[in-house]
């Protein structure tokens, strides 16, 4: 069985810099034509001058023959002006800034403190129609780590959708039942991305036979019936909810020890398991929406013109992809995969 479908984009990855940088990009520059590409590099990238130069350096590790679009991305502080945002639109190459909450994941401690300071560059944002993209979670030590995305929804998010109308706002990488519905109910202006693993995995992934560290991310994978409405969310072709992997590349060694990092790496297979995920559910035929049209028409691109075809046929993940002066552990190591991605554009 064959699967064609237009090139898709990922709408939320994670390429890092430097020798890991070169040790991914291609893996996504084979699957994929664009990616929104996160700031949280160390140091962020908060200007448009330091995303100009990051959108550089990944132009100068693709492959020889890749075509891959890097679409930049500005990590927003407490102090991001207007003026930088009007900056950023104007470039053309930055597309949407990035809301970590101060602590809530990998490089985020220069994240916002409180919504409160950054309402000068929310309202930026909506002047100029830059989007704005949220890790949803609160990093309250009270709140239960299954339930930051819920009560961000309730603390944060649902005040900045009330405050700024005309803002558009994605829910990066949405793992609850409650973020399904508060999407629906937003309307147009308000979409989501979902992962692999929140699609393939629940909660359960992670202590299969012992610590599981390679399927720890955040957002935490969730329960079930979460699991289950992503699910119903990706396939039911409504065009706010889209594709966006979240890959993100960690060396073994930082994710087995005893503090190990949150980030799961899924974009040397990453269409091959979107599709197996829309195949578990009986609906292939809506996997071309929303991987390869519903986050270009939110974004105000065109959609892509290129075809890509993947082939149901088995293959076995490595075990381990080199990765600097390490290795990097992919998702679904060592297990065989349903489906193949034929010979990329330009491969």
């Amino acid at each position: 069985m064959k699967l064609t479908l237009r090139r898709p984009d990922d709408w939320h990855l994670h390429l890092r810099d430097g020798a890991a940088l070169g040790a991914v990009v291609a893996h996504t520059a084979a699957r994929f034509a664009r990616a929104i590409v996160m700031p949280n590099l160390k140091p962020p990238v908060t200007t448009t001058e330091l995303a100009r130069a990051y959108r550089e350096r990944i132009l100068a590790a693709l492959p020889a023959g890749a075509r891959f679009e890097p679409l930049m991305t500005l990590y927003l502080t407490d102090r991001t002006s207007p003026a930088e945002v009007a900056r950023a639109k104007a470039s053309g190459i930055v597309r949407a800034v990035k809301y970590y909450p101060a602590g809530a994941t990998t490089h985020s401690e220069a994240g916002v403190t409180a919504i409160e300071r950054i309402d000068a560059a929310l309202a930026a944002l909506e002047e100029h129609d830059l989007p704005l993209l949220v890790h949803g979670e609160v990093t309250d030590p009270a709140v239960d780590v299954f339930d930051r995305e819920q009560v961000f929804i309730d603390r944060v998010l649902a005040g900045v959708v009330r405050r700024f109308p005309r803002l558009r706002v994605v829910l990066e990488h949405v793992t609850t039942r409650e973020g399904v519905a508060f999407v629906r109910a937003a309307g147009r202006r308000v979409a989501a991305t979902i992962t692999p693993q929140h699609l393939l995995l629940n909660r359960n992934a992670l202590f299969e036979g012992g610590i599981r560290p390679h399927h720890y991310c955040l957002p935490v994978l969730k329960r079930e019936p979460h699991r289950a409405a992503l699910v119903d969310a990706a396939t039911s072709g409504e065009p706010q909810f889209f594709l966006g992997t979240d890959s993100a590349p960690h060396a073994r060694l930082t994710k087995e020890t005893a503090c190990g990092c949150a980030g799961v790496y899924s974009a040397h297979a990453a269409i091959e398991l979107y599709a197996e995920a829309f195949e578990r559910a009986g609906r292939l035929d809506r996997l071309e929406g929303f991987a390869s049209g519903f986050g270009a028409d939110f974004y105000g691109l065109p959609r892509n013109t290129e075809l890509i075809t993947l082939t149901q046929a088995a293959w076995d993940v490595p075990a381990s992809y080199p990765f600097g002066d390490d290795v990097l552990v992919p998702f679904r190591a060592g297990e065989a995969l349903r489906w193949r991605l034929d010979a990329p554009p330009g491969g």
